[in-house]
């Protein structure tokens, strides 16, 4: 990912100026980590140290997603809408 899309994701996605940790930001930063790594898969379909990753990531933004459904319900849907993943799959 390159310096000024990651810049770019982590100022649309913070809470306040200067915020990288948030659930938001993390989950924003990691939707794009895992787009590109699904690109890459397409056309190395036999890299499976990076598949491996790969399934890490998606764990782990399932995660962080299924905690901000916990704190912050209508974030969580915004956020799920704007990456296109599994809309109302976790519910209040």
């Amino acid at each position: 990912m390159e310096k000024a899309t990651k810049s770019e994701i982590i100022r649309k996605y913070a809470r306040k100026e200067g915020d990288t940790g948030s659930s938001e930001v993390q989950i924003a930063l990691l939707s794009q980590r895992i787009a590109e790594i699904t690109e890459h898969m397409q056309s190395n379909k036999k890299d499976h140290s990076t598949r491996r990753g790969l399934m890490a990531m998606v764990n782990r933004r399932k995660r962080l997603l299924k905690y901000l459904a916990s704190e912050n319900h209508a974030k969580y849907l915004e956020l799920a809408e704007a990456f296109g993943i599994r809309g109302t799959a976790i519910t209040k």
